[in-house]
């Protein structure tokens, strides 16, 4: 049963009393821990990667085909549907599940952080973010009001705040700002969210300064969100300081609501994360390096183009139970490339988002066997 709108009509009691979202923790294991998230439109088990369909699709592959890599959940950027087709035409047809045909659960993020990478091209108030459309130049205004409104019309099962997001190094009082802008945010995102049948997350901000991280995520806590985010991490500082960061913030954080990690990333940085105790993660990095022909196997990154593999017709992977590494030797999967087939980019894109799927597999079977420290390890060593 899916929830109506606050107030609308047609709704019953009971749909207004059930919360958006529901988590249980099924497993520890040191400070990382296994669970499920329940959403209106679905279950899934975390710890979780989700694939990232940006514009609502992801990256050369069909909703089916994800669905089969043993994704649970994707995400999509309501910055970029708000500028195409526009968030009206989306929840005309009935919301981002039935519109792009994935009927899994879906996160929201606001695109606060294109808009930071978009820094030449847009102004940041306390108001909201003044800037330019990257497609044709248009003079926009983005609010954290107005965000939430497309959000809500898109009709994602999470949607996240618009936050002031910052790069490394930053000077101190920037980072302060930041701190100060995105708490005032959440507080407005909050009384503008309309929606029962969505969670509205919190994200920590604050650098690399842990009394500001503090601050951060004890003004989110006052507001009582169902979940809540690391921000501001992978701009630059390093792999060791985001370690740090991440370790530190998810301590923070309530242990029983859900952690997500924004645009993390590499497989032992994500392991990294679970060790910390965060429960979900998102990034760019296996379809981007999978149109690019570089695969990830548990035995590090396999580069698909290189002329060794011209007449080698082993799997990509040994044991790995995908698509791709089923059908195909190496050798065709480098030809695909070579001559320039859009098909390389989608079997190599599929076979990453499958890798990616079994590593958190794993990180969940290892964490109920009491044996994740020794996964980890394993991972970062193959990856070394």
């Amino acid at each position: 049963m899916t929830p109506s709108r606050k107030g609308g009509t047609g709704s019953c009691l009971l749909e207004k009393i059930l919360p958006a979202i529901t988590f249980e923790v099924t497993s520890v294991c040191g400070k990382a821990r296994s669970g499920v998230i329940a959403t209106p439109h679905g279950r899934f088990e975390t710890p979780a990667f989700m694939p990232v369909g940006t514009q609502g699709t992801v990256k050369c592959l069909t909703p089916d085909q994800t669905r089969l890599t043993g994704a649970g959940i994707i995400l999509v950027n309501a910055y970029h549907l708000m500028l195409r087709p526009g968030a009206n035409v989306i929840e005309a047809a009935g919301g981002i599940q039935k519109w792009s045909g994935w009927r899994g659960p879906v996160l929201a993020d606001s695109g606060g952080y294109q808009l930071f990478s978009l820094a030449e091209l847009s102004k940041v108030s306390d108001e909201g973010v003044k800037f330019r459309s990257h497609i044709d130049g248009a003079p926009l205004f983005v609010t954290p009001e107005g965000t939430i409104s497309v959000q809500n019309a898109i009709g994602a099962d999470i949607i996240m705040p618009l936050d002031d997001c910052v790069g490394f190094p930053v000077e101190r009082f920037r980072a302060h700002e930041s701190v100060r802008r995105t708490l005032d945010w959440a507080r407005r995102s909050r009384r503008a969210h309309v929606r029962e049948d969505q969670a509205l997350f919190g994200i920590v901000q604050g650098a690399t300064f842990p009394d500001l991280r503090r601050e951060s995520a004890e003004g989110l806590l006052e507001l009582e969100l169902p979940g809540y985010a690391v921000g501001g991490v992978s701009v630059g500082e390093g792999t060791l300081l985001i370690r740090e960061v991440v370790e530190a913030t998810a301590e923070l954080l309530p242990p029983e609501k859900p952690r997500y990690l924004m645009g993390v990333g590499l497989p032992p940085d994500v392991l990294e994360g679970v060790a910390a105790g965060v429960d979900m993660f998102d990034c760019v990095v296996p379809t981007r390096n999978g149109r690019n022909g570089w695969a990830f196997t548990f035995r590090g990154l396999v580069r698909v183009k290189n002329s060794a593999y011209a007449r080698d017709d082993a799997a990509l992977e040994a044991g790995c139970d995908c698509y791709t590494c089923a059908s195909f030797p190496r050798s065709y999967l480098r030809h695909l490339f070579s001559a320039g087939e859009i098909l390389g980019m989608t079997l190599v894109s599929l076979h990453n988002l499958r890798f990616y799927a079994r590593l958190m597999e794993g990180a969940r079977r290892a964490i109920s066997q009491g044996e994740f420290d020794g996964y980890r390890r394993m991972v970062a060593e193959a990856f070394s």
